[in-house]
């Protein structure tokens, strides 16, 4: 059984637990108990997020075998310093587990840390540029999901975070298993690692279900050629309404 420490900080980034649904999904579908999941924090006890809901935590002295860590992120990482007992903890963490995650603006704590010198990382992009400037030995990646380098792992904002868990129980029990924990919380389709932070899909902002559905068809059938006449039947839509959005000629 993989043992999944969550090290909350107060003020935590409330998604950082919600990123726990995919070991719960995993656990369904495997029917049996593959992951177990615990709520640390420092000194224990109730520990509040940033949304003012509070989770109780158990003491981070009291962990034993876990062998995965995922260190929460704030709501706004420029306005708050780890303490040293914290840093002393996730520091001793690091070298006792197989990986460690930082969740969203988590990243900045490991920074503190030191556990991203001379690695790869990557975070919101809203927080990118502060990351650099606070990390200057890491490789801050401004457009990636989630990156691995060695046993750091490292996620961009929010949503993200789900991608980066999904990729651990790939990386445990392979993609067929991780497609169907994918299916089961019903995410739009697993995303990669290397995929941006920035989506096209959204970009168009499709302004009715019409259009959302001929987007759809083309994302599906991006390796055909994608005529007007083929996203008109996909998208139920007329040809006006097409061209008007899309911007193109058939042809």
């Amino acid at each position: 059984m993989h043992r999944v420490g969550y090290f909350l900080t107060t003020d935590f980034q409330v998604m950082t637990i919600g990123t726990q649904a995919v070991f719960e999904i995993a656990n369904i579908v495997a029917r049996e108990p593959i992951y177990r999941v615990t709520n640390y924090s420092l000194a224990g006890g109730e520990t509040r997020s940033s949304l003012g809901v509070s989770v109780m935590t158990k003491a981070a002295s009291t962990a034993t075998g876990e062998d995965t860590w995922m260190i929460s992120g704030m709501a706004d990482p420029t306005d708050r310093t780890t303490t040293a007992g914290e840093l002393k903890f996730i520091c001793d963490a690091f070298q006792q587990s197989r990986r460690m995650a930082a969740l969203c603006t988590g990243a900045f704590v490991l920074g503190e840390a030191g556990l991203l010198d001379g690695r790869r990382a990557t975070t919101h992009w809203a927080y990118v540029d502060a990351l650099q400037l606070r990390c200057p030995l890491a490789q801050v990646e401004a457009d990636r999901i989630f990156i691995v380098d060695g046993a750091i792992w490292t996620s961009a904002g929010l949503t993200a975070a789900m991608d980066l868990a999904l990729g651990m129980v790939e990386k445990d029990h392979g993609s067929e298993f991780a497609t169907s924990v994918a299916r089961a919380l019903v995410m739009h389709h697993r995303r990669s690692g290397g995929q941006s932070q920035h989506s096209e899909m959204l970009a168009l902002a499709p302004k009715s279900d019409r259009i959302q559905t001929a987007l759809e068809y083309a994302r599906v059938n991006l390796s055909k050629p994608l005529r007007v006449d083929d996203l008109g039947k996909g998208g139920a839509l007329e040809y006006p309404a097409i061209r008007a959005h899309f911007s193109i000629r058939d042809g």
